[in-house]
């Protein structure tokens, strides 16, 4: 039997550094963060009471937050062109993101952002994709894995002719992809979807 010895400068067990971190970071409402500066990783939560996420709800009640519905990052925006750790400033690249989530949770009716919760860790910009896709690879979260379109922007006039996200035939009021082409599938049926995808995941 070969054993492997552990290298803790290994590039995965760092980026696994800065995920626990995240992870064991204080959990916040989504809805009432304060502006603060930096780059950086989060997880968002659901403890509400959409039918189809009841599992997802069960697992993070009573305070738990074991399993995040989204999980994300924010980098600087000289990160955007390659520049990851090479100083590009931060601005409040990771607060305005997770405002912009905030924005598209109020904009729809099925969704209320009281029942949304985040965490999240302002980390040098050299660390935050791997941080996250860390974090993406060991919850499979919902609306990275399965529903699509929750972290979409605008694509902006002339561009509404691709299929509406999932997400936003599941929770629609987001005027934009309103604009965009009806999908096949019906919000029941990606509900079904979501109910058997959280039964795989969390039984």
């Amino acid at each position: 039997m070969e054993i492997k010895p552990y290298n803790p400068l290994d590039k995965v067990n760092l980026g696994g550094s800065v995920a626990d971190a995240m992870l064991q970071s204080e959990v916040r409402p989504l809805g009432e963060l304060e502006s603060f500066d930096g780059a950086g990783i989060y997880a968002i939560y659901y403890v509400g009471d959409f039918e189809a996420y009841a599992l997802l709800t069960e697992n993070n009640g009573k305070d738990a937050f074991s399993n995040p519905i989204y999980v994300g990052k924010a980098v600087p925006p000289g990160a955007r062109k390659g520049n990851f750790g090479l100083d590009s400033s931060p601005g409040q690249a990771l607060y305005k993101r997770l405002r912009e989530h905030a924005e598209s949770i109020d904009a729809v009716a099925n969704l209320k952002i009281e029942d949304f919760f985040c965490r999240f860790l302002v980390v040098d910009d050299i660390w935050i994709p791997l941080g996250e896709s860390l974090l993406i690879a060991k919850f499979s979260p919902i609306w990275n894995k399965l529903i699509d379109g929750f972290g979409n922007h605008d694509p902006g006039k002339g561009r509404y002719g691709g299929a509406r996200p999932k997400w936003d035939t599941l929770h629609p009021g987001r005027e934009w992809a309103e604009r965009c082409v009806a999908r096949g599938e019906t919000a029941a049926q990606i509900a079904e979807e979501v109910k058997a995808y959280l039964r795989a995941m969390l039984g």
